[in-house]
């Protein structure tokens, strides 16, 4: 049976994977109320596993290392309750192919190497460049879907990765490149960063010695 997460948990765990937010966003990421996402990054932030930062004239909420600290400690306390260590292992090591796939496909997003640039920018006036880089990543979010409902049958908040991929992949069908690698809408990119960071961060490695 899967594993519903306690609401400070969630708060706290948004603000990791998000990376840097405001409270709004932090509050959908999983569905919270923004008034009581609010109360939870103030009593964090007292704890010092929050700290908020302006930024351009906006203004937003990022870990401290005592918070990706604690937000580890109770991620894994959560795992070990629920019993899926080994269900959440065996998708990462199935993820991480599917992981150099999406990356390429976001660089040939952006470049086209010519016989003159190997860097150049990628102007989109290859229909067929594109076309590939598109079946690649509808091959990804086909290979997501029951990634995604393996984890989620362990704890919910896994839930929704795989349809927030195919929302944004159906936008670009649509003629809205951006949300292929966009990181100020939910583009494929930045729900794969998320699914990554959410990984990692569950299993408690170190990004920087991981894929």
């Amino acid at each position: 049976m899967t594993r519903n997460s306690p609401q400070d948990l969630l708060v706290l765990h948004a603000v990791r994977v998000t990376g840097y937010a405001d409270t709004p966003m932090i509050a959908r990421r999983y569905g919270l109320g923004t008034a009581e996402t609010r109360e939870e990054l103030l009593d964090a932030q007292a704890c010092g596993w929050v700290t908020r930062s302006e930024f351009a004239g906006t203004g937003g909420w990022s870990l401290s290392e005592a918070g990706k600290a604690e937000d580890e400690r109770r991620l894994a306390a959560e795992l070990d309750l629920a019993g899926g260590a080994e269900v959440v292992r065996e998708v990462y090591g199935e993820f991480l192919p599917l992981n150099a796939l999406l990356l390429r496909a976001c660089t040939d997003w952006q470049l086209r190497p010519d016989g003159r640039d190997r860097l150049a920018v990628n102007d989109h006036s290859d229909p067929a460049w594109d076309a590939r880089i598109l079946h690649e990543l509808t091959v990804v979010g086909r290979a997501l879907a029951p990634l995604a409902e393996r984890l989620a049958g362990v704890l919910a908040r896994f839930g929704g990765y795989d349809t927030r991929f195919a929302a944004a992949l159906a936008r670009v069908r649509g003629g809205e490149g951006s949300w292929v690698d966009s990181s100020d809408v939910d583009s494929c990119h930045r729900v794969w960063f998320e699914l990554h960071e959410d990984l990692i961060a569950t299993l408690g490695l170190n990004r920087h010695a991981h894929p």
